[in-house]
């Protein structure tokens, strides 16, 4: 029988999800560690008390949301069987996810701040990339390991480059053109 989360557990599960949620949707300089206490429903010394930083919420933040990735690649692989990576491109590029920046990828949303993080973070950021694109790549047809690698990174590239344009554009009619253009080239960057 599993063990319910303690109480101490529970609070650090609403903040790390208020914090992914506030780094998500405001970045690192628009989130602050009162508003992110305010929306875990804990005070500051709470926040502090497990995250001892800022920094320490983003990089337990960011751990959390490739995790997520990690997990995602193999259920993708497993409910869509050959026709995984179409469905992985619906999903990542659809305007649900689009719309969605706190619940977003932290891949789209987080690089950009780890871009100006310490080397430390750099670091574990690349540890889960690398973990990321092995998945992705032992889901690409072909034997060449190396060849199937390129294509995965050329095909993440793709979809994160996509979904951040797409973003950043205001009128919808446009973002649905990146995106559709985005998932043409990345489907055919997956083919071997």
């Amino acid at each position: 029988m599993a063990q319910s989360p303690t109480k101490k557990e529970q609070t650090r599960t609403r903040i790390l999800d208020a914090a992914s949620k506030s780094f998500r949707s405001s970045g690192y300089a628009g989130t602050g560690v009162d508003g992110i206490a305010k929306a875990a429903g804990v005070t500051s010394g709470a926040f502090y008390a497990h995250f001892g930083s800022k920094d320490g919420a983003f990089e337990a933040a960011l751990a959390t949301g490739m995790d997520e990735v990690i997990v995602s690649i193999p259920k993708f692989r497993t409910d869509f069987g050959s026709d995984w990576v179409s469905a992985f491109a619906d999903y990542y590029l659809g305007e649900a996810h689009r719309n969605d920046l706190a619940c977003g990828c932290a891949m789209t949303t987080l690089s950009p701040e780890v871009a100006r993080a310490d080397p430390e973070v750099h670091m574990a950021y690349e540890a889960k990339m690398n973990r990321i694109v092995d998945l992705i790549a032992d889901g690409l047809e072909g034997d060449a390991k190396e060849a199937r690698h390129a294509r995965a990174w050329a095909m993440l590239s793709t979809l994160i480059g996509g979904l951040t344009l797409s973003r950043a554009v205001a009128d919808p009619a446009i973002a649905d053109k990146i995106a559709a253009a985005a998932r043409t080239t990345a489907l055919a960057a997956s083919k071997a």
